[in-house]
């Protein structure tokens, strides 16, 4: 139970903050209006910081399918967990969506593009091709995940303060990779919140493009398992 509850607030963090910097900048009438990219690459970074640091003594701080998954693959981790820790993922997601949508439910109403409504709570990509969208998606959480085992390597195993190496490495992957799709490099990120989208009363909130919401998820676990087999052969 510690460990579902850690996974589940870390998680949860991870949206309320890195979803919320979106809305900050892409909703209408918000003090971020319109800042940029950066500033969303920078806020899903610190995002990712709060969420590790906050619950890396409770699970270890996946937050994330494809962690979880590439974890398991390796032996490191226990399969009979698998579903418990992304059942904790995917409800984290959930629930952080939802607060963000209740801390700015005045500036949905205020924006009039769809588009940019959804895209606070999940990826589209900038050019629509289901297999370059989908090797992007490989490629960035290739990069994630290859990273994450470096770090719980024992040799450089620093418990709860991994969480900023994390951070940067998120960071880099947005700045270098993420203009593609978006880079969800994590299925409970894209899924969950799409989920919440779907279900919550957002006023002309438009489609949920469930026809791209699979390569969010496929594609980080690709990614993942493509990590983890590197890093077995040259362990």
């Amino acid at each position: 139970m510690t460990a579902f509850l850690g996974e589940l607030i870390g998680t949860a963090l991870l949206i309320i903050l890195g979803d919320g910097v979106v809305a900050n900048v892409v909703l209408q009438k918000t003090k971020g209006n319109n800042s940029g990219w950066i500033v969303i690459t920078f806020g899903w970074s610190m995002a990712v910081f709060v969420g590790v640091f906050s619950s890396a003594a409770a699970s270890g701080a996946h937050l994330n399918p494809a962690v979880t998954i590439a974890f398991a693959a390796l032996g490191k981790f226990d399969w009979g967990l698998v579903p418990v820790y992304i059942a904790a993922q995917m409800l984290g997601a959930f629930i952080g969506a939802v607060i963000v949508w209740f801390a700015y439910r005045q500036h949905f109403d205020a924006t009039e593009s769809a588009s940019d409504k959804l895209a606070v709570f999940c990826n589209a990509p900038a050019i629509r091709n289901t297999f370059n969208n989908l090797i992007t998606e490989i490629i960035g959480t290739f990069v994630l995940v290859f990273a994450v085992l470096k770090m719980a390597a024992p040799a450089s195993s620093l418990g709860a303060l991994n969480a900023l190496p994390v951070a940067l490495v998120v960071l880099a992957i947005g700045l270098s990779l993420g203009g593609p799709t978006g880079y969800a490099i994590n299925p409970a990120r894209d899924l969950a919140p799409r989920i919440a989208h779907a279900i919550l009363p957002i006023k002309n909130k438009g489609t949920n493009d469930w026809s791209y919401s699979w390569i969010p998820v496929v594609g980080p676990i690709i990614g993942g398992l493509i990590a983890a087999l590197l890093f077995y052969v040259l362990a």
